[in-house]
């Protein structure tokens, strides 16, 4: 059943069926943020029509760039006024397709939100919008003894809104937690144009934890305009090591006998041989290309204790046939180590030009076993995976790397992509550790929720956003959101793959 007065595009390209006509909407639009604020001809609206994942363009309405609360809620009315459903975006860092418009939305582009608002040390907590880059926040709290904790490995370019949309982790959220632990309250632009704040800065803030439920929400429930970020103080010491494993079996082994051992490091990360190569020939930090993989782990905390971790780390090491174990002697030493890890994804065109990357979670007792299924999924579909991943949390990261222009190819990428989820649901896993499910997994949520599981969180969705305008076609399979029928009768078949 239909809901609001918004109703699907025709596939044939026309215009919106029921809708006002576009230079209508585009008129309000430039009324409410000036000329410059609003992009309409095809170059922009093909430029924001998708993200970093795997999946072809979609289709946008108007690009929007607003500087502040009061715009952005300028734009959702005037959306609202003239049928049309929005899709919120960062930097376009994703790699599930969240941030792909479906059914020519109005898209909202944060990146000019980008200003640090406020620094309350005291109470360790900043005001920030939500197009500030995620690194660039750190850098301007760092010097100040503190830090913004989530990093993922696309820091350099990801927006904390981005991160709030997807509840992004990275290396260090073992030790640290994902980004929801880091967000006290959001100042967010629901889909019919009010605003509201949700969680708050009292340790425990009444009601119901609506902030944790927008964390995550990808854009579904609203737009976040600004955000209350916990700060993290800078650790006294920091110990980085690196040590070398003849197989991922004996590196994720090592891993899980690390936790079993009491000690949680920052960050437990596995690389095997194919991406340690690319890595080394990109950043020459001293990988060592002769290893079946690599495991660096870091600890932080006082000297004392860091380093008997440290210690303790490369004894477990030794005993589980470590080939290699160095301990980065300077911080330059220990940043070109992190620098081969967060590039690993950008190392990988030295392989091939495309990847595919999923980022399913399983425990850490398996790890081991599900990553040799991985790799034998590649090897039946005839196709080469490299794995990099969180291994401390049991966050996969295989990258199947392919040239789309070949014949046929991506069809058998998306078949060992699907069999890489079954397989890690089958172990006892989950869809996403922090990428988010977008539309790459969207289609599987019912293996891994059941019916009553997907209604209730279609109840919550609704429950935000009633006339199901607030990126459509995401996250719940279609028969779960009238949104998500609506926006994807209007795409044109074969827009995906």
């Amino acid at each position: 059943m239909r809901s609001g007065p918004w109703r699907a595009g025709s596939r044939d390209g026309g215009p919106p069926v029921g809708r006002d006509a576009p230079d209508r909407l585009v008129e309000d639009l430039v009324a409410a943020l000036g000329p410059d604020g609003v992009r309409a001809d095809a170059v922009e609206r093909g430029l924001l029509a998708r993200d970093a994942s795997v999946f072809d363009r979609g289709r946008s309405g108007p690009v929007c760039f607003p500087r502040s609360t009061a715009e952005v809620q300028a734009v959702v009315r005037a959306a609202v006024r003239h049928g049309r459903a929005v899709v919120p975006r960062g930097a376009g860092t994703g790699l599930a397709g969240g941030a792909v418009p479906l059914g020519e939305p109005v898209v909202v582009a944060l990146t000019r939100m980008d200003r640090l608002l406020e620094v309350d040390l005291p109470n360790r907590v900043a005001w920030v919008e939500p197009g500030v880059v995620n690194l660039d926040l750190s850098n301007q709290l760092r010097p100040r003894g503190f830090h913004f904790a989530p990093d993922p490995s696309s820091q350099q370019a990801c927006t904390v809104g981005g991160n709030v949309a997807n509840n992004s982790g990275g290396p260090h959220c073992l030790a640290y937690g994902v980004t929801s632990a880091h967000v006290l309250a959001l100042d967010v632009v629901l889909p019919d144009g009010d605003v509201v704040r949700l969680g708050g800065l009292d340790p425990e803030p009444a009601g119901y934890d609506l902030r944790g439920a927008f964390v995550g929400g990808e854009g579904t429930l609203g737009i976040a305009t600004r955000i209350a970020v916990r700060l993290t103080p800078n650790p006294p010491a920091v110990r980085t090591l690196l040590l070398g494993f003849s197989t991922p079996r004996a590196a994720a082994d090592t891993v899980g006998a690390v936790i079993a051992a009491g000690i949680v490091p920052a960050a437990l990360e596995v690389m095997d041989r194919r991406i340690t190569e690319a890595v080394e020939r990109y950043v020459h930090a001293g990988y060592p290309t002769d290893a079946g993989a690599v495991l660096l782990a870091e600890v932080d905390g006082m000297p004392g204790s860091v380093a008997a971790a440290a210690e303790a780390i490369s004894a477990i090491g030794a005993e589980r046939g470590a080939t290699s174990v160095r301990v980065a002697a300077s911080d330059a030493e220990r940043a070109a180590l992190w620098k081969g890890r967060k590039t690993a994804f950008g190392a990988v065109a030295q392989i091939a030009p495309n990847y595919y990357l999923h980022d399913t979670v399983v425990p850490r007792g398996v790890l081991a076993d599900v990553l040799e299924e991985v790799y034998a999924i590649a090897e039946r579909h005839q196709l080469l995976v490299v794995n990099v991943f969180h291994a401390g949390d049991g966050n996969l990261h295989p990258l199947l790397v392919f040239d789309r222009r070949e014949p046929g190819v991506m069809d058998r990428v998306l078949a060992a992509g699907a069999e890489i989820v079954a397989a890690s649901l089958a172990a006892g896993g989950v869809l996403s550790g922090e990428h988010g499910i977008g539309v790459e997994k969207r289609d599987y949520m019912p293996l891994m929720f059941g019916p009553d599981d997907l209604d209730h969180q279609a109840r919550l969705r609704r429950a935000f956003d009633p006339a199901c305008r607030a990126n459509p076609g995401k996250v719940l399979p279609a028969g779960h959101s009238c949104a998500d029928i609506q926006a994807l009768e209007s795409v044109p078949a074969g827009v995906w793959g």
